[in-house]
């Protein structure tokens, strides 16, 4: 059998090296440091998807208010299920009543701007607080929901819905 003609001495010298690649690169890789990113009037702005709807929300120190549109939430989200999916970032990060929205909603149903906005609340958090980023991505709040209405096909009723069949 033809063996490989490194000596046992070359080959030890060889692992000797691959060794220290590992030391002398640093093993472990530097922790990303997250900013405070706040506007002059001292706002937090961050922009929230779901399906077809497009949040801008803004939130700076306050008493809890949360505008939609105009509008009071209560009054713009009139499901307390939306209500509670909006709550949930403040909630996770145990600050309900530290910050005030404003926030902007277009495209969508209700359901997808409730998420929208939850998406736009969990953003700006990040941007005001970065310490916040592990409990809130933890809670799924900063992943953006990428599902949407799948489009129609020619020839078909509807995405995938065919025409009703008839033999005669």
């Amino acid at each position: 059998m033809a063996q490989n003609p490194q000596t046992q001495e070359q080959q030890g010298q060889g692992m000797e090296a691959l060794r220290g690649l590992g030391q002398a690169g640093g093993a472990q890789p530097a922790r990303v440091v997250y900013e405070k990113k706040v506007d002059k009037q001292g706002r937090a702005y961050a922009t929230g998807k779901r399906k077809n709807a497009v949040a801008r929300v803004w939130i700076k120190p306050g008493k809890g208010a949360i505008t939609v549109n105009g509008r009071d939430w209560n009054q713009y989200f009139a499901r307390p299920v939306l209500r509670m999916m909006i709550d949930q970032p403040f909630l996770a990060s145990n600050r309900r009543d530290s910050y005030d929205v404003i926030c902007t909603v277009v495209g969508g149903g209700l359901s997808g701007q409730a998420g929208a906005v939850r998406h736009g609340i969990s953003k700006a958090l990040t941007h005001y607080e970065p310490d916040l980023r592990p409990v809130l991505k933890q809670g799924g709040f900063l992943t953006r929901d990428a599902r949407v209405v799948e489009r129609k096909k020619y020839g078909r009723m509807k995405a995938r819905r065919s025409f009703q069949f008839s033999k005669r």
